[in-house]
């Protein structure tokens, strides 16, 4: 690392074929104006209702299937996870940068890669989307729907409120970190084809908190996706336990995007050296 360091922390990068991008402001009113911040939070919103729909769908299939042979299976649910990530960062990504989560929002924003402004503008829009999307589950399945729980997340039989939000800690951590690892600009530069393969590390990063996670959860790893099934089942365990699902997404997420820029990508190590080289300092 400390070569790492002593090659960025100075002059004009020799030899350096990245180039970080600037940290967003931030508060930037600027965004207000552009038609492209609109279409970003409409693309958000679009992304999280159908996330939310096909999930949600899948997991009210599957436990209302009295025999396993005959569902997807817990194993289906973490690839139905798992699978709409990837297609949907896939095909969001040019536009919003695909977050759809807003523990993702949170952690790009602690990073600087997002403004304040469009950071709140995307969790908004994100838990609209869910509530959108559970809804029209509840609509096309009502009884089945309120059957089967929902699919609203919260904390299993057997298991503590500390221990489900050590799970959400634990599985947004891995989520977040690998979104920071597929997006890095020094890893793009290093490896050509990682832009366009980003969304499968991501994908395949839910789908294994799934299968780990659902059996004390359900899974959140998303306070837009639990929030959503929360508002449209409305059931008092489901709110008291709620605290967990956003609480523990963005410690999780705040952690991940610490440990991407303080100690893998050494920013405040960086920071210092390019003031220490600095003549004027």
């Amino acid at each position: 690392m400390s070569k790492e360091v002593s090659e960025e922390g100075h002059g004009h990068h020799h030899g350096k074929d990245y180039v970080d991008p600037p940290p967003a402001p931030l508060v930037d009113m600027a965004e207000l104006k552009l038609w492209s911040f609109y279409r970003a939070l409409i693309a958000e919103f679009i992304a999280t209702l159908l996330f939310l729909y096909i999930t949600v769908a899948t997991v009210i299939g599957y436990k209302k299937s009295a025999d396993p042979c005959n569902s997807v299976g817990l194993l289906g649910v973490a690839w139905a996870f798992g699978g709409m990530i990837f297609v949907l960062v896939y095909c969001t990504a040019g536009i919003s940068g695909g977050h759809i989560n807003p523990a993702v929002t949170f952690g790009l924003f602690l990073a600087r890669k997002v403004s304040l402004i469009r950071a709140v503008a995307y969790m908004v829009a994100q838990c609209l989307g869910a509530i959108c999307g559970v809804g029209l589950v509840k609509a096309f399945m009502k009884h089945d729907y309120n059957a089967q729980g929902g699919g609203a997340n919260s904390v299993a039989h057997g298991y503590s409120k500390g221990t489900a939000l050590g799970a959400e800690i634990i599985g947004t951590f891995v989520l977040v970190y690998t979104v920071f690892s597929a997006t890095d600009p020094k890893r793009s530069a290093r490896d050509s084809h990682i832009p366009v393969l980003a969304p499968l590390p991501i994908g395949f990063a839910v789908f294994m908190v799934h299968l780990a996670t659902i059996p004390i959860t359900g899974t959140g790893i998303n306070p837009a996706r639990s929030f959503g099934a929360a508002v449209i089942y409305d059931n008092d365990k489901i709110w008291d336990e709620h605290w967990i699902f956003w609480v523990g997404p963005f410690v999780g997420a705040l952690a991940a995007a610490a440990y991407h820029q303080y100690i893998l990508r050494a920013a405040a190590i960086k920071a210092l050296g390019s003031f220490r080289s600095n003549p004027s300092n």
